[in-house]
């Protein structure tokens, strides 16, 4: 009996932990909160996005509500976003809307089998991000590519593959500035001068490329009205009640009942915080050492945000699975406490797993945030405390750092 059900659990692993059924597993995912969404014609973030490159193509504003757009927001994304949306955004919409879903994945997939890690660690974040991604995938979303970027960027750094984590950062600071955090990574690559050199090149050449499909005046107008409508959204975030702003702030914020308290002395302190296990230089080049920058950099990139809401949290979870994975075994009873806090009310909190009341009162007070801003700090500790020669990551047989896609 006891041979059947070990047998039984053993079936049931190999078939998690089987990287073609995350795969599949993920596209049915995007392909139903595609469809779902759209026959409920809840897709408004994809007419956002889709009419982003529309607009571009006729010269029309990109971040501004007209009789051309709308909607219930305005665009926030740079112009250069037209290009990625622009293959879905020619086809019908009940078609465009989950194969966009489905391309989001298959980018956020590729990020996290690019990491340096065993090939059943890898396939272990992707399910913990499910959940998460599931989420930011009923809202069309590009967060979810948008953390492949920073992953690939990531893992492309420590191959010295400089033009190509050039490219995803540049790419995604263009599409919607997050992208820039994967700077964080630059002490990892050797030829520094080179990394920048051509970090200049996909910058400019891809802030330019819209150009090619409307004008180079409309481009450059486009970019002004972007620095512009990201002020001025940041100022609306800043409410008591919306559903943005749910990070480290906004937590105070809503707690004391103060809108007005200022994002700048927290941000401050958050980046000193951020940058203090830079000053481990001996460390930079652990595997362990380098992960947990990754994930520290993904978390408080959400934490920070006062324009970070429920979907947007794929980016953080991203980090605290990584961050979870990495650690030794068995794994410290405080570390699973940790994630299982965040894993409920961060991940779950906005489902109706969750009690109605419960769920009204962790969006009021922003309270998604809070277990990831204590992993966040915990991950500080350890690499301020940690020596990471000691780690025992299990990463790839040869023990290199080679990235496989």
């Amino acid at each position: 009996m006891k041979n059947q059900i070990l047998s039984k659990l053993l079936l049931i692993s190999t078939f998690f932990l089987n990287k073609k059924v995350l795969h599949v597993v993920y596209i049915i995912f995007a392909l139903v909160a595609g469809i779902k969404q759209y026959i409920i014609h809840s897709l408004n973030n994809y007419l956002i996005f889709k009419n982003v490159f529309l607009h571009l193509l006729n010269l029309k504003p990109l971040y501004q509500n007209s009789p051309l757009n709308p909607y219930f927001d305005c665009n926030h994304y740079g112009p250069t976003f037209a290009l990625l949306i622009a293959p879905f955004a020619i086809l019908p919409d009940f078609l465009g809307t989950s194969l966009w879903n489905v391309a989001n994945v298959l980018v956020l997939l590729a990020g996290i089998f690019s990491l340096p890690l065993s090939q059943s660690k890898k396939i272990l974040i992707g399910w913990i991000c499910l959940h998460e991604t599931f989420t930011a995938l009923l809202s069309y979303q590009f967060n979810i590519a948008l953390t492949g970027f920073i992953l690939l960027s990531f893992s492309y750094t420590l191959n010295n593959k400089n033009m190509q984590s050039a490219f995803f950062i540049a790419i995604g600071t263009l599409v919607k500035l997050y992208g820039i955090v994967a700077l964080a990574f630059f002490f990892f690559t050797k030829n520094k001068f080179k990394f920048i050199l051509w970090g200049l090149a996909c910058l400019i050449m891809l802030a330019a490329l819209p150009m090619l499909i409307s004008s180079p005046q409309y481009v450059l107008n486009c970019y002004n009205d972007w620095y512009i409508s990201l002020v001025q959204k940041n100022s609306s975030n800043v409410t008591l009640n919306s559903f943005q702003d749910i990070s480290l702030m906004g937590i105070v914020r809503r707690v004391t009942g103060n809108a007005k308290i200022a994002n700048t002395p927290m941000l401050l302190t958050g980046l000193v915080l951020f940058a203090l296990p830079y000053f481990r230089i001996s460390q930079y080049k652990q595997i362990g050492f380098r992960l947990m920058l990754l994930a520290s950099t993904l978390i408080f990139t959400v934490i920070f945000s006062s324009g970070s809401e429920s979907p947007t949290y794929i980016i953080a979870f991203a980090g605290i699975a990584i961050w979870f994975i990495i650690q030794f075994r068995p794994i410290n009873n405080w570390f699973i406490a940790l994630f299982v806090f965040a894993f409920i009310v961060t991940s779950l909190s906005p489902t109706d797993i969750v009690p109605p009341v419960l769920r009204t009162f962790i969006r009021l007070y922003s309270l998604k945030a809070l277990p990831c801003a204590i992993i966040w700090l915990t991950i500080i500790y350890q690499m301020l405390t940690q020596d990471f020669k000691k780690f025992d990551f299990l990463v790839l047989e040869n023990q290199k750092t080679k990235a496989t896609f």
